[in-house]
């Protein structure tokens, strides 16, 4: 194998590709990256690890064909620390030399015959828009648990219906929904399907919000291209709950603030808020005070504005749930809709006095002393 590329090409092809070979690889192939190179002057790089596979095709100029398994980490390492001239490969038996202008390196190969590529992309099912969805995902995913052991809590659930999504994921203290739409193949199509969250983030961030996304399905995986780049992840079995049943129908007020003042302020209380400890909100007419902190340790305590529907109500909760959920909010204005200081409170964005539920937190308050 012999080619000629350029450096922003490959060098941003293979940094994409490597993101996907693990850290610790349970098996030594793993870490390989396989180049493919083709006699037509396309090159296909692609990774994979147990659950999750990447794929992009470029184009060099392609003096002989052939194909490698080689470092995926390493040559990402080496590419971005060539100058910015046209790289050569070249495979001379179990070595691949790598120049560029002065720049001589030589990689020894890995066994390309233990490596299998992921699963071949399953047939598109519609097409959505990349930074609808990478805003979807990022919302969304904040509220999926990080426990392993609890396969259904770790992943979104993506709701089919038409021409319509739903993403929902929950801990157990927190649950997040987003609705938005798609251009899906078939109308009729309605699925109901577990991805595993962080995967699911990774993948929104790494194709980025430029343009269109294509959405694959099979009984077993879901696929993502976008840009000539393609991504498998494998499903993951079970059956999700119904959680949508657990928003309040209806509340008994709400109170509207502004979205970055909450959050530059919730920041500031966590400085001296202790581990499992929670921040108390409370609302009174035209104002919401959030403390932190109490007894002999520090504490801190600020008034902001807010405009307040409703009667008086103090309310405690997670600032690491609280903050999080300001910091994924779209818009100035945030609508937190309640019905009791010890019952889920509904985080919500506000524009001309309405809310816009298209995307909706849930959270759990914390009880503290003196709760009612």
């Amino acid at each position: 194998m012999k080619l000629i590329v350029e450096h922003d090409v490959f060098t941003e092809a293979v940094t994409w590709v490597a993101r996907t070979i693990p850290n610790r690889p349970a098996i030594p192939v793993l870490a390989g990256l396989k180049i493919q190179a083709s006699q037509n002057g396309i090159v296909s790089l692609s990774s994979r690890d147990s659950d999750i596979s990447s794929h992009v095709d470029i184009e060099a100029d392609v003096l002989t064909a052939g194909d490698v398994l080689i470092n995926g980490r390493l040559l990402a390492d080496i590419c971005r620390a060539l100058p910015r001239k046209p790289i050569e490969l070249t495979l001379e038996g179990t070595k691949l030399d790598i120049e560029c202008g002065s720049s001589h390196f030589s990689m020894k190969t890995m066994a390309s015959e233990d490596f299998t590529e992921g699963g071949e992309m399953p047939p598109v099912v519609g097409t959505v828009d990349g930074a609808q969805w990478l805003e979807a995902i990022s919302q969304v995913t904040i509220a999926a648990s990080n426990d392993d052991t609890l396969p259904l809590l770790v992943s979104v659930c993506i709701e089919i219906n038409g021409d319509s999504l739903a993403l929902m994921a929950t801990d157990r203290y927190r649950l997040a929904v987003r609705e938005l739409t798609w251009k899906p193949a078939d109308t009729t199509i309605s699925q109901r399907i577990l991805v595993r969250a962080s995967r699911l983030l990774d993948i929104a961030k790494a194709l980025g919000s430029a343009g269109p996304i294509d959405i694959s399905l099979s009984d077993s995986l879901i696929g993502f291209a976008a840009g000539g780049k393609q991504n498998t992840v494998q499903l993951i079995d079970g059956e999700y709950p119904q959680v949508l049943s657990l928003f309040p129908s209806e509340s008994a007020g709400y109170m509207v603030m502004d979205r970055a003042d909450m959050l530059d302020a919730i920041k500031r209380s966590r400085l001296v808020v202790e581990k499992n400890a929670a921040v108390r909100l409370s609302f009174t007419e035209g104002e919401v005070t959030i403390e932190a902190g109490q007894g002999d340790q520090a504490q801190a305590s600020e008034a902001l504005a807010a405009e307040v529907v409703g009667e008086d109500l103090k309310m405690a909760f997670n600032p690491i749930f609280l903050q999080e959920g300001f910091s994924v909010m779209a818009g100035e204005k945030i609508r937190l809709s309640v019905t009791h200081p010890t019952k889920p409170a509904v985080m919500t964005a506000e524009k001309d006095g309405e809310s816009i539920d298209d995307f909706r937190l849930l959270l759990m308050p914390v009880r503290t002393f003196g709760s009612n």
